[in-house]
């Protein structure tokens, strides 16, 4: 068998080869039976999905789509609980998940089960293959390395579309916009632009009910540790953290930091005082009371008003990040940084 033929794209080959047979009987019939040019543009417009075709350019990539995706698999987390809580994970759609960091909202936990797990981590090429998806959509950039042999390129040569997170384009500071973008974006990739456009307006709610509730307390500054003993790995300018610390009524001590995410010494940080710090809580990197025993241990860090006072706020990293769990996190942020709001 030729490399480039998988057992899983010889099904999908197959598949396509009795469907482009089925379908071009069906349109020889149609041809013969139609009496002018306008029976045969009612047919075809009788088979197009309402909305489709539909064209999307992602990241530099440039799909059109005349019909909703029908096998999904999404690489990381918080594409996986879009797609949920958009209602497109019911029956079939969704073909498996890799790479959960984090525990999935409870109102998810069911329906995220129910889909095949491929991979703790990114699961290799091959491996999505064999799931026979027509779509994949990724969380990281990391879905997509060209090293691993996972390119955006390599899909597209097997037939299979790709979608990658907005937040990994690289075009500057993520904000909530982003969120509600990514969120329309995809009810449009899958025909469900009405159902895209009330969870914008449920989670918009969500986030201007918190912000409101901390409307002209203090700025309390606040540093985001992710990770790291001889530096620290911190949320920069350029990530969504920066916003949803914003709008919890927060400031983010190295949101002068232009990346997403970066490397600050230990100095920079006791120079600095947050007065809270945010944990991200992810899989891999050590768990929340590691990290806090780690913080709570360390002399430089004793005069600093967050270890002095034992104020953390801890956050799945899939909060942090565009995707639904982001109106979530400026909540619960809201709540640590101004506890006395919600009394």
């Amino acid at each position: 068998m030729s490399p480039l033929l998988t057992p899983a794209r010889t099904r999908g080959f197959l598949r396509a080869t009795a469907a482009a047979v089925a379908l071009s009987s069906v349109l020889l019939t149609a041809a013969c039976g139609a009496s002018d040019d306008g029976d045969r543009d009612a047919k075809a417009t009788a088979a197009a999905p309402a909305g489709f075709p539909v064209t999307i350019d992602n990241c530099g990539v440039r799909t059109t789509y005349d019909a909703p995706p029908s096998r999904v698999v999404t690489i990381h987390q918080h594409p996986a609980e879009l797609m949920l809580a958009l209602g497109l994970g019911l029956g079939d759609r969704m073909v498996g998940t890799a790479f959960p960091d984090s525990a999935v909202l409870p109102e998810l936990k069911k329906d995220y089960e129910a889909i095949p797990e491929l991979a703790e981590r990114e699961p290799s090429f091959e491996k999505i293959l064999d799931a026979e998806p027509d779509f994949v959509y990724g969380g990281y950039g990391s879905a997509f390395a060209e090293k691993e042999g996972r390119s955006r390129k390599a899909f597209a040569d097997a037939g299979i579309d790709t979608y990658l997170n907005r937040e990994y384009c690289g075009k500057g500071q993520v904000t909530m916009k982003d969120t509600y973008d990514e969120i329309r974006t995809i009810g449009k990739i899958f025909g469900v632009p009405d159902r895209a456009d009330k969870l914008v307006t449920d989670l918009r709610s969500r986030v201007a009910k918190a912000a409101a509730e901390v409307e002209g307390e203090h700025e309390v500054p606040v540093f985001v540790y992710d990770s790291g003993d001889k530096s620290a790995f911190t949320a920069g300018g350029k990530g969504l953290g920066t916003e949803l610390i914003r709008l919890a009524g927060g400031r983010n001590v190295f949101a002068d930091l232009d990346d997403v995410f970066g490397d600050v010494s230990w100095e920079q940080v006791v120079e600095r005082r947050p007065e809270v710090i945010a944990i991200y809580d992810y899989a891999g990197a050590g768990s929340v009371q590691e990290k806090k025993k780690y913080l709570l241990s360390q002399p430089a860090l004793a005069d600093v008003p967050a270890i002095r006072n034992k104020r953390f706020v801890v956050l799945p990293l899939t909060a942090t990040l565009v995707g639904i769990r982001s109106a979530y996190a400026v909540d619960d942020l809201a709540r640590g940084l101004h506890p006395e709001s919600f009394r």
